[in-house]
């Protein structure tokens, strides 16, 4: 196996060319991989508010899931336009767009006042993360190839556990719900902003980059049959993270009887949080072993807590919700460090914004067909039994998959 440790990049000098001091390299990573973390709670944080914008404007289910949904397909747009384009203009110059729309897109939230302007901001916050995604995964495997895989594959779930949770301890206990964390939020970005005016760009420029903006989907031909395997993990781990993230709160205040929107962000943070600590606990473990706990556990996971939705059991149901974050996260971190340590440089942002496209067709797609189902079918929990058997099935299919593939041997950290 190649020894990862001496394909990555150089260190790069912490002195600028006009003087100015430069971030260190491991600094500079964690500095791409807090903008992960900021950038996932800022689009879960809406989600324990949900409630609070249903009771104030009057709309549907449907409505909650399109305002989730359209975040998701932003951020597909912002990666098949925008993710390949730090490779030829370099990654600060992305970042910094990324940070100045996020934080207007806070703004926007800030001072919305009805449906229309969630759509706004959910349509910028994604486009931003989109082209923030690929530049920052990249330029954290510049840095270093082997922390900057298991950053990519941790900082996600990371973030969202904790938007999710700090949101929903905010609107219930501080005053401004509707306002307050999201202008923390922007000061957070402009924060960061700061910070990244200070790292070394990691990559040289170089032509194409109007190119770049033509949607295209391109693989490598070293890493096409490793996408095919991580594929179907990926859709299936994020599809249920987009449950929770659209339905979740409703479904937890039909078991607890609570209008808590602490709890209403606590089924996602399980979820979530789960995953970025099982990312930590497996990354001694090969990938493809990493990768069959993860299809294994969603499978356990959505189980027992579908099981425990027929019994009434709040208890069973965040228990099954934990089982399924350590598949969400072993699943999500199986099937980028199958992936990205056979990529170039050049090549870096482009194949991980192609990984997120498929992650967030999983997490956008199934939840607005989700909120349809709820008011003109067989209504929550109906909906939620169902849509927890398809990722079951879709699990159950990535598993034939991949036990089909022995052949094919992933490459392990």
């Amino acid at each position: 196996m190649t020894n990862l440790s001496a394909i990555a990049a150089p260190a790069p000098s912490t002195e600028g060319t006009a003087g100015t001091r430069r971030l260190p390299p491991n600094i500079a990573l964690y500095v791409l991989a807090s903008i992960v973390v900021s950038f996932l709670a800022a689009s879960s944080a809406p989600t324990p508010l949900y409630a609070v914008y249903q009771a104030e404007w009057g709309f549907t289910p449907i409505t909650t899931t399109v305002v989730f949904g359209v975040y998701a397909l932003a951020v597909l747009a912002g990666l098949l336009t925008l993710g390949k384009l730090s490779d030829h203009v370099g990654r600060r110059p992305v970042l910094l767009a990324a940070l100045g729309v996020q934080a207007a897109s806070m703004a926007v939230f800030a001072t919305a006042d009805g449906v229309p302007a969630l759509l706004v901001a959910r349509i910028a916050q994604g486009l931003s993360t989109g082209a923030a995604l690929g530049a920052i995964g990249a330029g954290m495997m510049d840095i270093n190839r082997p922390k900057g895989t298991i950053a990519n594959a941790v900082a996600p779930g990371l973030g969202t556990a904790t938007g999710a949770l700090v949101s929903g301890l905010v609107v219930q206990y501080l005053p401004a719900p509707t306002h307050l964390i999201y202008l923390a939020l922007l000061v957070v970005f402009a924060l960061q902003a700061v910070a990244v005016s200070r790292m070394t760009e990691t990559v040289t420029r170089k032509p194409g980059a109007l190119a770049t903006l033509k949607p295209e989907i391109k693989l490598p031909r070293a890493v096409r049959r490793p996408v095919l395997v991580a594929a179907p993990v990926l859709f299936a781990v994020w599809s249920l993270a987009g449950l929770y993230g659209s339905l979740g709160p409703a479904l937890v205040r039909g078991l607890i009887d609570s209008s808590s929107v602490v709890f209403g962000g606590l089924s996602l943070f399980i979820l979530a949080g789960v995953a970025a600590l099982s990312v930590l606990a497996l990354r001694g473990a090969a990938a493809r072993t990493v990768m069959l706990t993860g299809i294994l556990a969603l499978i356990a996971g959505v189980a027992v807590t579908l099981v425990s939705m027929e019994a009434g059991s709040a208890t069973g149901f965040f228990i099954g919700t934990a089982i399924a974050g350590l598949g969400f996260g072993s699943g999500f971190q199986g099937g980028i460090r199958t992936v990205m340590p056979l990529v170039t440089a050049h090549e870096g942002s482009g194949v991980l914004s192609l990984l997120y496209v498929v992650s967030y067709l999983g997490m956008g797609g199934p939840a607005v067909i989700a909120g349809f189902l709820v008011v003109h079918a067989g209504g929550l929990f109906t909906t939620a039994r169902e849509y927890g058997v398809a990722v079951m099935v879709l699990a159950a299919l990535a598993l034939l998959g991949l036990l089909r593939r022995n052949s094919a041997r992933p490459a392990a950290i």
